[in-house]
């Protein structure tokens, strides 16, 4: 539910002004907070740049093989590996960090004398927002070969562990909202369900789901981040690896902050529940209220300073925008868990408990609305990547169970409106204080009940037996409360509300799912730009085809001519080239026609082609690499006898 209670006889200009508010609050929470999604995040690394390029062809091995990411990665030993044609290592070792100002670049020595062909490089690394990332790209020396290199099918944090993972994720999340959103709604709305043992239950099955799903990912973050094997779950030596990193060091905090809860939890259900003077009660409200929103706050962050909040643009605001999104989220959809458990399990919830919920689940929303707002613009960024990407899919599906949500928050919000009226016109009518206070319950004792009470408690007590005694007080609480059940569920205010929150839990539920996911999913301002980056290194430049015209003289008989080369299309990447040999009378034909090109600014080259006689005075050669764009230096050897031969060169843009 997300607005309060209107007043009984609302005038005819309130209610189109209520209807215009939650009209803007639903465009805010539609086109901010559903577009942030309940977990904020920013971006995963990914592989913007590489030399050599994916699929480039150099002349001889080079000494090193650098790689450029979108953000700060981690990397050990292992995470890049050279492999070549046969599949063995053609690096050295550990990879080295070349990071200098804005570039996050990490580069891996090879072995010298690598002989050519096709070398594929892997890698594999953890993006600072704590997910792991990894990839593969091949480049070739001297010209492509056969490579016998397999690389693993399974992708990276996915398998059996990454399931596992993605469990835990969804639990630590669903038992943090219980958690701080049922002692929420206990400290701010129903002081007195403090008392009542299923919302003790609900806020303690919270803490545990939490605390067991931080162990669960504090196990598996090793082998979710490294070799996907679940045996490696229970290395300890990985384990140790994992508390020297920020997602490690954020989850042995949880566990810290955790052991506090729990001492929170003990004194709400404890000492508050059973304190008596109103004075005392409220200073301990206080109190809890204080420490208990420092602890959450405290949990939440551990979510914005090792996943996405702590990484991209903006962090400083990004982390606490980040908090005070997770605090909100709880606070609606952890108290929403409680009213439920509330109306369903309690026979004496007050309607002015769920006058204050509504309150503060409307407050919520707007926090909601306001932070998602700015996560969506850092986190989406174009509406290309909103209806183009998968992120963007995911966002558009929670669009619409948000719509839904707020649909049904609406018809909960009516029923609530009825259910007040309902018992402020049986207080008037019965001039007694529990009928305004009670929702959808009886009078604590009437007729029927003070019979069963003098059966066992009257006149006649002297002949019953103290055993017998007790066991008519316990059938008449029985009978009592049976009595008040079957009132209760014969209340149609009552039982409408009782409907609209499940079906709003329900879709809470499902909208939990979705969050988890985007949680786990590139957002779609990063896909963009990396899939921008690799297209601009992976695509050839078709600058145009490239036309050369030289004349040559090798000193002996028939030695003059004019060499015409023709280079198609005149790109980076695979070419055709025809070279043709004229003479004073037409076509020269030539025993042999050699062509190397050179790019001396790279040190790349001199790359020889051999092209084929293809008639008389016509040569051509098919699949001539050009690596990368530049003022290439073409060079062409003409042999027109046994003894005479010359080369002549010419410089030419290519790409």
């Amino acid at each position: 539910m997300t607005a309060t209670v209107p007043h009984s006889g609302p005038s005819p200009i309130r209610r189109p002004l209520a209807a215009v508010a939650l009209l803007a609050t639903l465009i805010s929470l539609l086109f901010g907070l559903v577009l942030a999604g309940a977990s904020p995040a920013s971006a995963h690394a990914a592989l913007t740049g590489s030399d050599p390029q994916d699929g480039a062809v150099v002349a001889t091995a080079p000494k090193e093989v650098t790689l450029t990411f979108s953000e700060q990665i981690a990397m050990g030993e292992g995470s890049i590996r050279v492999l070549d044609p046969s599949g063995k290592r053609a690096d050295t070792g550990a990879p080295r960090d070349l990071t200098s100002g804005g570039a996050v670049r990490y580069g891996i020595t090879l072995h010298g004398g690598l002989p050519d062909g096709t070398y594929t490089v892997a890698w594999q690394a953890v993006s600072v927002d704590s997910h792991p990332v990894a990839g593969a790209f091949t480049f070739s020396v001297g010209a492509p070969s056969e490579t016998t290199v397999t690389l693993p099918s399974t992708e990276v944090g996915g398998g059996l562990v990454g399931t596992l993972y993605g469990i835990a994720r969804y639990a630590a999340y669903a038992g943090f909202i219980l958690l701080a959103g049922g002692s929420a709604f206990v400290l701010a709305c129903w002081r007195d369900g403090a008392g009542a043992r299923p919302l003790q239950r609900l806020v303690v099955r919270g803490w545990v789901t939490l605390t067991v799903a931080t162990l669960a990912m504090l196990l598996l973050r090793n082998p979710y981040t490294g070799s996907g094997k679940i045996a490696d779950a229970f290395d300890l030596g990985g384990l140790q690896a994992v508390l020297d990193t920020k997602p490690g060091a954020a989850l042995v905090s949880r566990l810290l902050l955790l052991g506090a809860s729990a001492l929170f939890v003990a004194v709400l259900f404890g000492a508050y529940a059973k304190r008596e003077d109103e004075k005392e009660k409220q200073d301990l409200t206080f109190g809890l209220a204080i420490g208990g929103a420092v602890i959450a706050a405290g949990i939440a962050g551990t979510w914005a300073l090792a996943e996405h909040a702590s990484t991209g643009i903006q962090p400083g605001i990004a982390m606490p925008v980040d908090v005070l999104h997770l605090l909100a989220v709880a606070a609606w959809l952890g108290g929403l868990a409680a009213l439920l458990v509330a109306l369903y399990r309690t026979p004496d919830i007050t309607s002015g408990a769920v006058r204050r919920f509504s309150r503060l689940a409307f407050g919520s929303v707007l926090v909601l609305a306001a932070t998602g707002l700015y996560q969506s613009w850092r986190q989406v960024g174009s509406w290309s990547a909103l209806t183009g990407t998968r992120y963007g899919v995911l966002l558009l599906i929670k669009i619409a169970l948000v719509a839904v949500l707020i649909g049904v928050a609406w018809i909960s919000r009516r029923w609530t409106g009825r259910l007040a009226d309902g018992v402020r016109n049986a207080g008037g009518e019965a001039g007694g204080e529990a009928g305004e206070e009670a929702v959808g319950g009886t009078p604590a004792v009437d007729g029927e009940h003070g019979d069963g009470a003098a059966e066992g408690t009257g006149s006649g007590a002297g002949d019953v037996a103290p055993e017998r005694a007790a066991q008519l007080a316990r059938q008449n609480a029985a009978l009592t409360a049976t009595k008040e059940k079957r009132a209760r569920d014969a209340d149609p205010d009552r039982s409408g509300l009782r409907r609209s929150v499940l079906v709003e839990t329900g879709i809470a539920v499902v909208l939990l799912a979705v969050t988890t996911i985007l949680t786990s999913t590139e957002p779609g301002r990063t896909e963009e730009e990396a899939a921008r980056s690799t297209t601009a290194a992976t695509v050839p430049d078709t600058a145009g085809p490239v036309n050369l015209s030289l004349p040559f003289d090798t000193g002996g008989q028939n030695g003059k001519g004019t060499v015409r080369l023709d280079v198609s299309p005149g790109g980076t990447g695979s070419n055709e080239l025809h070279v043709w040999i004229d003479g004073p009378a037409g076509p020269l034909d030539v025993p042999e026609v050699k062509v190397a090109f050179t790019l001396e600014s790279k040190d790349i080259g001199p790359l020889p082609v051999v092209p084929d006689r293809l008639t008389a005075g016509h040569w051509t050669a098919s699949g001539v690499q050009i690596p990368m764009a530049g003022d290439w230096k073409v060079e062409v050897t003409v042999r027109t006898s046994d003894i005479d031969q010359t080369t002549v060169d010419k410089n030419v843009k290519i790409g």
